[in-house]
């Protein structure tokens, strides 16, 4: 049986706003809009741009200094993924 690899977040650059261009560990890259998951109390530091652009990789995904970070099989998503050509 073949298992597949679990996605994870290998680069991410600001793009503008609360959106980050997220490459990950198969090649693919997607432009993410995070603002989709500010809901609770751990994510209202990042509607602040300025907090959220204080983003890192951390443990295969994106995260922020207060703790805040969503799952990397959230952010692989496949709608609007870019995939490398062979």
């Amino acid at each position: 049986m073949h298992m597949l690899a679990m996605p994870a977040v290998v680069q991410a650059n600001h793009v503008g706003g609360h959106r980050l261009r997220v490459v990950f560990n198969d090649g693919s890259e997607n432009v993410i809009d995070f603002s989709q998951w500010f809901a609770g109390p751990v994510f209202e530091p990042l509607k602040d741009v300025r907090y959220f652009q204080r983003f890192f990789i951390d443990g295969g995904t994106v995260a922020w200094p207060n703790g805040a970070d969503i799952a990397p099989e959230t952010l692989y998503a496949p709608r609007g993924r870019l995939v490398p050509s062979p």
